[in-house]
C-alpha cells in the first residue's frame, strides 16, 4: 500500500497521528443504503488482463479476488509491480530499505500465489516517486499491454487516489490504453480514507462491485496476513510501527471490491 506521499494530490490529507480517515462502519452504512451498484462482470472478449499495482500488496487489497476470477476463468492474467516497496518505513531501526524491498517482494509472491496468480512483473521504481518517472512508466506498462493483442483489459489504481504513486500509475495506464486501445479498469485504495461517503470528488456513478463468496472472502483475508511487514511492527521500535493496522484493513477487505468502469 504504500507509505505516505512525497507530495499532496487534491484529495490527500496524509495519515497523521490520531488520523483514522473515514470509518469502515460508515462505509458500510452507505453502501448498504444504495441502490446496488451494477456487478463487474468478466468481459466476453477479454482474452488478457494486466493488473497495475503501485506497491506491493495493493494488488491484493484492492483487487485480489477480481482479479483471480479473471484467471480462473482462463484469462491470461499478468500482475505488474511498479515499486519493491523499500519506502514504506524510512525511519526503521531495524530493517534497510533493501531489506525491506526483499521481504516485501516475497510478500507478494506469497500472496499471490495463494490467491490463484502468477509471480507479479517488477519494475524497480522508486518507491514514493513514481511519478517522477512518469515516461518509463508509461512506455513500460505500453509494452506489456501491447503484446496482449486484442481483448486486453487493464486494472489499475484510480488517477484521482490520493497516493502520488498510484496516481501516477492510474495516468500511465490511462495512456497506455490510449496508445494501444485496451480497456482501462481502474480501482481505488487510499481513497477509502480520505473520501467521504457520497464525496463529489469520487465517480461513484461509475462504481461497479465484485461480490465475495465466503471462500474468497477468507482466501484474500490469509493473501493479506502475509504482508507480515505491513500488517504488524516490525519492532516495538519507534518507525516500525505497522503500516497496515486493523482499521485500515477494514476498510480493505471487505465483502465487496470496487472498479471504477
Amino acid at each position: 500500500m504504500g507509505e505516505g506521499p512525497v507530495s499532496e494530490p487534491e484529495g490527500w490529507a496524509g495519515i497523521g497521528p490520531g488520523d483514522r480517515g473515514t470509518p469502515a462502519t460508515e462505509w458500510s452504512r452507505w453502501l448498504a443504503g444504495r441502490v446496488p451498484d451494477p456487478v463487474f462482470p468478466i468481459p466476453g472478449r477479454c482474452r488478457r488482463l494486466v493488473v497495475v499495482a503501485p506497491h506491493p500488496d495493493d494488488e491484493i487489497l484492492g483487487v485480489g479476488v477480481t482479479a483471480s476470477r479473471f484467471a480462473a476463468a482462463g484469462v491470461d492474467v499478468t500482475v505488474v509491480a511498479v515499486t519493491d516497496g523499500d519506502a514504506s518505513h524510512p525511519d526503521s531501526p531495524t530493517l534497510s530499505p533493501h531489506r525491506l524491498a526483499e521481504l516485501r517482494v516475497e510478500e507478494s509472491r506469497t500472496a499471490c500465489s495463494l490467491i490463484g496468480l502468477p509471480e507479479p512483473v517488477r519494475l524497480g521504481l522508486p518507491d514514493g516517486k513514481v511519478h517522477e518517472h512518469l515516461d518509463t512508466l508509461t512506455d513500460a506498462v505500453t509494452g506489456i499491454v501491447d503484446d496482449g493483442g486484442p481483448g486486453t483489459l487493464v486494472l489499475a489504481t484510480w488517477r484521482g487516489d490520493g497516493h502520488p504513486d498510484h496516481e501516477a500509475v492510474g495516468q500511465a495506464a490511462a495512456d497506455a490504453c490510449a496508445a494501444t486501445g485496451a480497456g482501462l479498469v481502474e480501482y481505488p485504495v487510499w481513497t477509502w480514507h480520505w473520501a467521504a461517503p457520497g464525496d463529489p470528488r469520487v465517480p461513484w456513478g461509475r462504481r461497479r462491485r465484485v461480490v465475495l463468496t465466503d471462500a474468497e472472502l477468507e482466501a484474500k483475508r490469509d493473501a493479506v496476513s502475509r504482508f507480515v511487514t505491513q500488517v504488524a511492527p516490525l519492532s516495538e521500535s519507534p518507525g516500525d510501527e505497522a503500516i497496515l493496522p486493523d482499521w485500515i484493513l477494514e476498510r480493505l477487505v471487505t465483502r465487496e471490491e470496487t472498479v471504477f468502469w
